[in-house]
């Protein structure tokens, strides 16, 4: 089982969706919602764009596929074999310090920006992460 952080930033990713990207499965609208090798990239776009200059997804969250890599808590482990079944972040056993990657990049490809996708880089240029914050029971 997939931590809770990891699952959440899934959740968040899909927006309701069980499509491969929050707005279905097909790429060819993919340039109206997300940084990538195509419309990035493959024109010299060598970098990470400002946010919210595409669309969001259903729950108004910007670039949730593409434009830069996002950190989760979790370290990176080839599976879910051994995670926390709590929902805590798996934190323990990282072997090093990459952990894992969710959302893709501007200069990956469609297939690499998919909800379900993770990768596991250590800090570089190419990862950032989202900034969240609970909402008290009394503002929810």
């Amino acid at each position: 089982m997939a931590s809770r952080i990891n699952a959440e930033w899934e959740y968040a990713a899909r927006a309701g969706s069980m499509a491969r990207y929050h707005f279905g499965n097909s790429v060819e609208p993919l340039g109206d919602y997300a940084w990538y090798d195509k419309n990035a990239y493959a024109l010299g776009e060598a970098y990470a764009h400002p946010v919210a200059q595409k669309k969001p997804n259903a729950w108004g969250l910007y670039d949730m596929h593409g434009n830069v890599w996002e950190w989760v808590e979790d370290c990176w482990h080839d599976n879910y074999h051994g995670a926390p079944d709590n929902g805590d972040a798996w934190t323990v056993e990282c072997g090093g310090t990459a952990h894992v990657l969710r959302g893709g990049s501007w200069n990956l490809d469609a297939f690499s920006l998919r909800a379900a996708n993770r990768s596991n880089y250590s800090p570089h240029h190419h990862s950032g992460f989202r900034v969240v914050r609970a909402l008290s029971p009394a503002t929810r």
